[in-house]
């Protein structure tokens, strides 16, 4: 048993017995990625759900003009296209390594197997679900009511590390933000 593993069942999947996740546990492998591999190509559907044990994801869509990155997955998050994956539907979203990453990985069919182990699953999945949501909702909420240098500040303080590990440019798309603006906002900041 992976005690790290463990520790992001109970994050993401709320209060769990230890012999349920044993048998969540089981189900997940190690995997590795390397440096500029994808974990998932849009237009893929997503076959997996993994939790990242060390290194970074990008999540990002090349639109018409640019790409966008809708989030940076760093150590203990999980990582999927959960729409893709959830109702077997072409991914929306690249997931691709920025370093070498190592992760636990759950294949889709194994992930459903769940149910059939753990008896009160569909309550353990709905509070998966509804983090994801809750989280996604409180991304919306600083973007509609945060000025771009509040966006960065909350984002620093919380993530200092990743502004020496990732491109500057994909935390300013993460943002909102064009990099002149990501750029202008740090020396500013930085005085």
């Amino acid at each position: 048993m992976n005690n790290e593993l463990e520790a992001y069942i109970s994050t993401y999947f709320g209060v769990v017995r230890p012999k349920e996740i044993k048998a969540i546990s089981d189900l997940f492998q190690l995997t590795s990625i390397k440096k500029g591999a994808y974990f998932l190509k849009a237009g893929k559907k997503s076959e997996r759900l993994s939790f990242v044990q060390s290194g970074l994801l990008r999540v990002f869509v090349q639109t018409a003009d640019k790409e966008v990155t809708q989030w940076i997955t760093t150590k203990g998050q999980f990582a999927t296209d959960l729409s893709s994956l959830v109702f077997d539907s072409p991914a929306r979203w690249d997931i691709q390594a920025l370093v070498d990453t190592e992760m636990y990985s759950i294949s889709k069919a194994d992930y459903e197997k769940i149910g059939s182990l753990i008896p009160e699953w569909h309550l353990l999945e709905k509070l998966f679900i509804v983090r994801c949501f809750t989280m996604m909702e409180d991304r919306i909420f600083s973007h509609l009511s945060m000025s771009a240098e509040e966006r960065y500040q909350v984002f620093f303080e919380n993530n200092a590390a990743l502004f020496n590990e990732v491109p500057l440019q994909y935390i300013a798309s993460m943002l909102g933000m064009t990099p002149e603006t990501f750029s202008r906002i740090r020396k500013k900041i930085a005085n």
